[in-house]
């Protein structure tokens, strides 16, 4: 068995932390067998190096290697792909064609993205796992093949299986080795001395003198939490390499091509561009709904509130209501003369609170609620002037506008 470290300098891989040399040495354990290897991690944590680590290291290595991208391969054309397809199979298919399967016979098959695998592919895939056999597109002729299959996802294939988007007899074939990258973000250590390795590879690409960082600079980037892991930071080491003249970067400097300076916000672990993300979106939309929910409700208090300004001030509604409690018990006491007292004064207002303060002696019989003779004097003003609000406002000594919101209020 090779050492580790020559493992990383064949295969170009730079950090010294202790889940990514766990990683490589099971992928160094597992490359002599035939066994299947599921590699998971974020997007951009390089899993593409861990099959052919395995590969190179492999009986197979002097065999055919094909690394197939299942994400970008449409569904109605990734069977043909992947088991090829004989004339005349489907529209277009003019001449037979040799898949992936057929032609790596013998060597290593790496599925970069099998969670997008769509489910009648996937049970294609179960039989060559299986017994090593496939059937072209088209073909009731069965075929053998030896391949060895390496897999890679960044989905959270158990949320996958329970929603149905990949078959767990399969993941259990694929993964019978699984083996987990770790997030750039978690190796601390590490992110320096890649940007100094990428920043040193542009500066030979580009002639030009190779970029170093402050002390200040070397913290923000440590700390930064790389939703894009290694990918995103070589970006950033190429950008900064092309636009600053300054060879020397600042904190100050480094921080303009770190994407919306999000170095303390969480990121999505494990997630894809799939369900994890729509389910984001779907959230951030409904709080953007609510916001603008908000707006227009507030306005709506503004308009009111102009309204109110425009066409009658506060203490002009206070005195309307007065005038019709005032009116309601004139009536009341010029029918009974049991009332010994009665005393309406004028409403005052303190802080925003109004407080009317009614002195009275009424017999027990006699109704205490107000609200109820309120609308006793509008119902009755309603139905003497045959429900014309103007002219019943007018009786009721208050303007048609507090006559029409009594109305509503009271649902009459």
């Amino acid at each position: 068995m090779e050492n580790l470290q020559v493992i990383k300098q064949r295969f170009g891989i730079i950090g010294n932390d202790i889940q990514l040399n766990r990683a490589l040495e099971k992928a160094v354990r597992v490359s002599p067998t035939d066994i299947s290897v599921l590699v998971t991690g974020e997007s951009g944590v390089g899993k593409e190096n861990i099959p052919k680590i395995i590969h190179q290291l492999s009986h197979r290595k002097h065999a055919k290697y094909i690394a197939v991208n299942c994400g970008a391969i449409p569904e109605g054309t990734i069977d043909s792909e992947l088991f090829g397809h004989e004339k005349g199979a489907f529209t277009g298919a003019s001449a037979s064609r040799k898949g992936y399967f057929e032609v790596a016979d013998g060597g290593t098959i790496f599925l970069d993205e099998v969670g997008e695998l769509p489910l009648t592919t996937q049970v294609r895939l179960l039989r060559v796992l299986e017994n090593g056999e496939f059937i072209k597109v088209g073909s009731s002729q069965v075929q053998k093949t030896n391949v060895r299959i390496v897999a890679a996802t960044n989905l959270k294939m158990a949320n996958a299986i329970q929603k149905g988007k990949f078959r767990e007899d399969l993941y259990y074939r694929l993964s019978t080795i699984e083996i987990s990258l770790p997030p750039l973000r978690d190796r601390k250590e590490d992110i320096h001395l890649l940007f100094r390795k990428f920043a040193a590879d542009f500066a030979q690409k580009y002639g030009m003198p190779t970029i170093r960082l402050e002390e200040n600079a070397v913290n923000l980037l440590t700390n930064y939490r790389f939703p894009g892991n290694i990918r995103q930071l070589r970006n950033i080491a190429e950008q900064v390499s092309v636009v600053e003249e300054n060879r020397l970067i600042t904190a100050e400097k480094l921080i303009q091509y770190l994407p919306n300076n999000q170095g303390n916000l969480p990121a999505v672990i494990g997630g894809n561009t799939g369900s994890s993300s729509s389910d984001f979106a779907n959230e951030r939309d409904i709080m953007y709904k609510i916001l603008f929910d908000m707006r227009n409700d507030i306005n709506d208090l503004k308009k009111l509130t102009l309204d109110i300004l425009k066409n009658g001030s506060i203490d002009d509604l206070q005195e309307e209501n007065h005038k019709l409690l005032e009116k309601i018990y004139k009536e009341q006491h010029s029918s009974t003369g049991n009332v010994e007292v009665v005393q309406i004064p004028k409403s005052t207002t303190k802080e925003n609170e109004t407080n009317y303060d009614f002195i009275e002696t009424i017999e027990e019989d006699e109704s205490l609620s107000l609200q109820d003779k309120e609308v006793e004097m509008i119902k009755k003003s309603l139905e003497k002037n045959k429900n014309k609000r103007k002219l019943a406002a007018k009786e009721l000594g208050i303007s048609e506008r507090t006559l029409y919101r009594k109305i509503k209020q009271y649902d009459l």
